[in-house]
C-alpha cells in the first residue's frame, strides 16, 4: 500500500486525489495533509482519510481545527507544511499548493527522498535548475500532474530522448478564446473565472484566461524533459480532449487523448508505472465529433510571450515573471486593476529587471521579493 501526503488538500487537485484515493482504499493511504485556512474541508478530509499529521498556514487556523479534531498533530506555517512534506512514514508526495508558496515545500519532499508528483508548476518556473538538480542527487522520481505535462510524460515514457524533435501542450482557449485586446479592457473577475472545460482554483483560471498558465505550462516543460523553448509550442485546442502532442525526429505524433477531469492525470501519477481501472468517464469521439486546433494570439494575450522570453533569458527572469504575474492576478481579483492591466504590470516588472544568477534558493527568494516589490509599485500606478 502506498502512503500518501497531500500538499494543498483542500484545493482543486487536493480534492481530486482525494476523490481518487476514496475509491482505490486498497491501494492507497493517506498519512499526512496541508492546506491552507480552509479548515471545514479539511476537517472533513481529517475525519475521511485520518492522517497522521496535518500542517495549516497559522497558529490561529490551527487551534481553530484542533478543537474540532482532539488528538491530532496540528503544524503550522511553511515549518509545518515542511515538516509535513518530509514526513517520514510517507512515500508519495502531491505537490499541489498554488503559487510560489509550494516550492519549499516541494524541495523539502526531495530532499526527504520522496516521489513527487508535481501539480505546482512554479516550482519548476522559480527554481527549475536548482529542483531537478536536487532531484537527479537525491535519486527523487518528479511525476507531472498537469494534464499536458502528464500527456507527455506518458508519450515519450520508455522512449529514447535524442528522439524527441517538439513538444506541442494545448490550450483551451480559456474563456475569451476569439476576443479582441480592446474587448477584454472591461472583463470582470466573474467572467474571466468561468473556464469553458476545467474547474479550477481562482489563480489557475485568470491564468488560463490569460494564457499565462500555458506560459507558465511551457516553462515547466522545458525543465521536467530537457528541451529548450524553441522545441516546445503551443496550440489552442479548444475540446481539451488531446492534452498534448509529442513530435519525434520522424516527424511523426504521439497524442495523449482523455475526456478533461484531472483525475486521469492523478491517477496515473498515484500508480505510476501502472494504471487504476476507470477513473474518469470514457472518451467518446463520436459523441464529440470533431477536434479543432489553432495558434495562439499573442497580441491579445501577450503573457505567453513573456513566459519564452523569460525562459530564454533565464536566470532570476522566470521567477521574477511568475511573482509578478501573482501580483498583478491578487490585484484583477481585488477590483485594483482591470484584466489587461495584468500583461501590463507582468511586462513592467519584467522589463524592469536585470536578470542575475540562480545559485541557491536565497537567490529565487530575493527575486521573488524584488519582483513583487517592483509589481505592487506598477499596480498602484495602473490601478483604476
Amino acid at each position: 500500500m502506498k502512503k500518501l501526503t497531500i500538499l494543498g488538500s483542500t484545493g482543486s487537485i487536493g480534492r481530486s486525489t482525494l476523490d481518487v484515493v476514496a475509491s482505490n482504499r486498497q491501494d492507497f493511504k493517506v498519512v499526512a495533509l496541508a492546506a491552507g485556512r480552509n479548515i471545514d474541508i479539511l476537517e472533513s478530509q481529517i475525519r475521511d482519510f485520518s492522517p497522521d499529521i496535518v500542517a495549516v498556514a497559522d497558529e490561529h487556523t490551527a487551534r481553530a481545527l484542533s478543537k474540532r479534531v482532539n488528538g491530532l498533530n496540528v503544524l503550522t506555517g511553511e515549518e509545518g507544511i515542511n515538516s509535513v512534506a518530509s514526513y517520514e512514514q510517507s512515500d508519495f508526495v502531491i505537490s499541489s499548493i498554488v503559487g510560489s508558496a509550494g516550492l519549499m515545500p516541494t524541495m523539502a519532499a526531495i530532499r526527504a527522498g520522496k516521489t513527487v508528483g508535481l501539480a505546482n508548476k512554479e516550482t519548476l518556473v522559480m527554481a527549475g535548475e536548482i529542483v531537478m538538480s536536487e532531484a537527479r542527487k537525491r535519486g527523487v522520481k518528479i511525476i507531472p500532474v498537469d494534464s499536458e505535462h502528464s500527456a507527455v510524460f506518458q508519450c515519450i515514457e520508455g522512449r529514447k530522448r535524442a528522439d524527441v524533435r517538439r513538444i506541442i501542450l494545448t490550450a483551451s482557449g480559456g474563456p475569451f478564446m476569439g476576443k479582441g485586446r480592446n474587448e477584454l479592457k472591461d472583463i470582470t473577475a466573474s467572467e474571466a473565472l468561468k473556464h469553458p472545460n476545467w474547474s479550477m482554483g481562482k489563480k489557475i483560471s485568470i491564468d488560463s484566461a490569460t494564457l499565462m498558465n500555458k506560459g507558465l505550462e511551457v516553462i515547466e516543460a522545458c525543465w521536467l524533459f530537457d528541451i529548450p523553448p524553441e522545441n516546445v509550442s503551443v496550440l489552442i485546442h479548444p475540446q481539451s480532449i488531446v492534452h498534448s502532442l509529442v513530435e519525434f525526429v520522424d516527424r511523426s505524433c504521439l497524442a495523449q487523448m482523455s475526456v478533461p477531469d484531472m483525475r486521469g492525470p492523478i491517477s496515473y501519477a498515484l500508480s505510476y508505472p501502472g494504471r487504476i481501472g476507470d477513473p474518469i468517464p470514457p472518451l467518446e469521439l463520436d459523441v464529440i465529433g470533431s477536434l479543432t486546433f489553432r495558434r495562439p494570439d499573442h497580441e491579445t494575450f501577450p503573457c505567453l510571450s513573456y513566459a519564452y522570453d523569460a525562459i530564454k533569458t533565464g536566470g532570476t527572469m522566470p521567477c521574477v515573471l511568475n511573482a509578478s504575474n501573482e501580483v498583478a492576478v491578487t490585484a484583477f481579483l481585488n477590483g485594483r486593476i482591470g484584466f489587461n492591466g495584468i500583461p501590463s504590470v507582468v511586462r513592467k516588472t519584467i522589463d524592469s529587471h536585470k536578470a542575475g544568477a540562480v545559485a541557491t534558493l536565497e537567490d529565487v527568494m530575493d527575486a521573488d521579493r524584488w519582483s513583487r516589490e517592483r509589481a505592487e509599485k506598477f499596480v498602484k500606478e495602473t490601478e483604476r
